[in-house]
Order: C-alpha cells, then sequence, then structure tokens
C-alpha cells in the first residue's frame, strides 16, 4: 500500500450461490488494499429472484473462515431503493424507457448486417429504437435506459478516464466519447423488477460507503467506464480502480457459481484449511 493515506475497500458478492476460489481471491485481494478496519462487505441482492438467504448466510461464514473481518452492519441493496431511485431521478434529463426485449434488439441489429453482432460490458449495443421516448411514457414493463451521447453532451466532455493501479499503474485509462457510444452505448439504468441495475447501484452505494479503491476482476474492466460516466453526471468521486486477474479452472475457463466442485464450501468440507486456499489462489 502506498503512502499513509487511509483506504477504503469492499467485496461485493451477489447471495446467488456459493462462494468459489475466484471470490477468495476477490475477497482477499479487495482486504488487503484497505487500510486496517477499512474493508467493508456489501451483499448485492437486487435480483430477488436469484439470490436466496441461505446463500448469503454462507458468504458470512466462509468469509469469516478465511479470516476476513468487516464493519458492521453490512450494506445490503435490497434495503437501497430509495437511494437508487434518488439517483434515477437525477439522471432522468439523460434517460428515456425501453420497451424492447433481448429478441427485439437482435432482430434489429440482424439486419441488414452480416456476422457477428455488436456487443459490449452491458450486451447486445442498444440501437437506439426507443431513444426518442419520455420517461412520462415508461410502462411497469419498461427498463430506463441511458442516453450516452446526451449524457456526454452535458457534460461537456469528448472523453473520459480513470486510473489503475494493475493495469498501466500511475498512468489513466482513456476512452473517447465516440468509443463509448459504438462500443458500450445507451446502458441499462433500471431493469425490469429491480428499481435499479448493477451499474446504478454500485456507483450509488461506493459513494455511499465513501470507497476509495475498487477492486474487481479484469472482466469488468469495460463495465468501469458506464461507471466513471455515471459518476460524473452524478458528481460523485472516482475512485481509484484495481482490475486483478481471474482465477480459472484447469481448462483456462473462470470459475462460475454452478461449479460447486470449486466452492470455498466444498474445499472446507473436505478438510481444507483457510491457509490451503489462501496457497491455492496465489495469496
Amino acid at each position: 500500500m502506498a503512502g499513509d493515506a487511509v483506504r477504503r475497500s469492499r467485496f461485493a458478492p451477489s447471495p446467488t450461490g456459493l462462494l468459489h476460489l475466484g471470490h477468495a481471491y476477490a475477497a482477499l485481494a479487495a482486504a488487503r488494499e484497505a487500510s486496517d478496519g477499512q474493508f467493508l462487505l456489501r451483499i448485492e441482492d437486487i435480483d430477488r429472484d436469484r439470490c436466496k438467504p441461505g446463500f448469503e448466510t454462507a458468504i458470512y461464514e466462509d468469509l469469516a473462515w478465511l479470516g476476513l473481518q468487516w464493519q458492521r452492519p453490512v450494506m445490503r441493496q435490497s434495503e437501497r431503493m430509495r437511494a437508487y431511485r434518488s439517483a434515477l431521478a437525477q439522471l432522468a434529463p439523460f434517460s428515456y424507457p425501453c420497451r424492447c426485449r433481448r429478441g427485439d434488439i437482435r432482430a434489429a441489429l440482424s439486419a441488414p448486417q452480416e456476422g457477428a453482432l455488436p456487443a459490449g460490458p452491458d450486451g447486445l449495443i442498444y440501437p437506439g429504437t426507443c431513444r426518442g421516448r419520455g420517461l412520462s411514457d415508461a410502462g411497469p414493463d419498461d427498463v430506463i435506459r441511458l442516453d450516452a451521447a446526451r449524457a456526454f453532451d452535458a457534460l461537456g466532455l469528448d472523453r473520459l478516464s480513470f486510473r489503475d493501479e494493475v493495469i498501466m499503474p500511475g498512468h489513466d485509462h482513456s476512452l473517447a466519447r465516440d468509443e463509448f457510444l459504438d462500443g458500450i452505448g445507451d446502458v441499462i439504468l433500471s431493469r425490469r423488477g429491480m428499481g435499479t441495475s448493477y451499474h446504478l447501484a454500485v456507483v450509488v452505494d461506493d459513494a455511499a460507503q465513501g470507497i476509495d479503491i475498487v477492486t474487481r476482476g479484469k472482466d469488468l474492466f469495460d463495465s468501469t467506464w458506464i461507471h466513471v460516466l455515471l459518476q460524473k453526471l452524478l458528481k460523485l468521486r472516482t475512485p481509484l480502480y484495481h482490475h486483478h486477474r481471474l482465477i480459472r479452472d484447469d481448462a483456462g475457463k473462470r470459475l462460475a457459481k454452478r461449479d460447486d466442485s470449486r466452492a470455498i464450501r466444498h474445499y472446507r468440507d473436505e478438510g481444507a484449511s483457510p491457509g490451503d486456499i489462501r496457497r491455492m489462489v496465489g495469496f
């Protein structure tokens, strides 16, 4: 850790399955970046259909078994809907309702194009079919999207930047406005049945918890551009980032929660120690 500055970090899992070795690495990496007593845990449980209380309990038990300690109380996103509604209201000048389903988007992108469809960190690049609709026209089954071009114009920006401690340490990453529009596009701010989205919730919560350094896998590097843009629109500070390596299986695939053989709980049941897990993930 550079210098004597106090740094606050967090680990923010979703209780949709058991934590695996990749989560162990992510949690340990986040705790390593934090100053003493400044490591936080956040439960990202906005997906009510997939999140289960038993998995949340397992998160606490597995992390404590690894020897990690975090500040209390634990922030739970399901209890933060008022904050997300407030943020959505602030973003209203740059938002619009969208009724398109995935099939509609795929069909719009397929004709008259051939080959692979354009995709970014939020999935297929939205073609803007509903961009002309006003929020007053929003229906109960609509999602709310960010009009990225309008957002950049309102900010007077032609480029975004942030700093990462792992990839190009000491230098700012930079992305031009047109690169964002073409490669990321109009992302979803509020999903059906959730009242928010991952992108909006993580930005609002990192600010609320005073997070100084965000540790996350390299697979989320492109999502960080979305978060930096939202931070600027909401007038929030952009933290330092640490996009770390991913833990993969023997075939080189990133670990998933459905792979129970790599779950921390599985190794615990097999008699592994916390030190064994740390060594397995490179700590």
